[in-house]
């Protein structure tokens, strides 16, 4: 009786160590406080390879954790790369009918294009410019376009300022208010810069 009883105690311990084996495998739904469950693990947002792209949806979910007073949800807070946001923008814009050259910059704040145009409707290729930029970037930023490309060697000095400097931030406002007399398109929303000259 006894060694049927430790042979049942054997294989039932070998048994709940294989089930608690499984558990430990990654799962649709993992529990650990914050969790992120995402549906394509890649470490860059953006897939150069078009080989790689699929038609699945783009899911994420964020859990808050159970542990009162606990920041980890607010450490990892993604951080715009504005070089490739500026390179994005910069693709779709050169997608837009009479623009041939566009440069780029993007701030904490604003991005500034200047582009070349043999447009007839100056006004519309702005506008073509400028919601093409806005449907890239977060809605707090001030799109500027200009098609004066005489301003291009000033945007393009600015792209190795430190953001932080003030100096910085006085050069992109003169610049800001150059781009300004050229046309902006139109007006998105009622907190959006007016523009100077059309």
């Amino acid at each position: 009786m006894k060694k049927t009883l430790m042979v049942t105690g054997i294989c039932s311990l070998i048994f709940l160590g294989a089930c608690n084996n499984n558990a430990a495998e990654p799962g649709i739904y993992e529990k650990s406080g914050n969790t992120v469950n995402v549906n394509n693990q890649r470490a860059d947002i953006y897939n150069h390879n078009r080989d790689d792209i699929t038609e699945d949806f783009g899911y994420v979910r964020h859990q808050k954790s159970q542990i009162m007073g606990d920041q980890m949800a607010t450490e990892d807070f993604a951080v715009i790369d504005r070089e490739k946001v500026a390179d994005m923008i910069g693709k779709y814009s050169m997608a837009i009918p009479n623009v041939d050259d566009v440069s780029t910059l993007v701030t904490s704040e604003e991005v500034l294009i200047v582009y070349d145009t043999d447009s007839d409707n100056r006004n519309l290729t702005a506008d073509q410019v400028k919601r093409t930029a806005m449907s890239v970037v977060p809605r707090w930023y001030h799109v500027y376009v200009s098609d004066d490309s005489s301003l291009r060697n000033t945007l393009e000095s600015y792209a190795t300022m430190d953001a932080d400097n003030r100096k910085a931030e006085y050069a992109i406002d003169q610049l800001i208010k150059e781009m300004k007399k050229s046309p902006q398109g139109k007006n998105t929303s009622g907190d959006e810069d007016q523009t100077e000259g059309a």
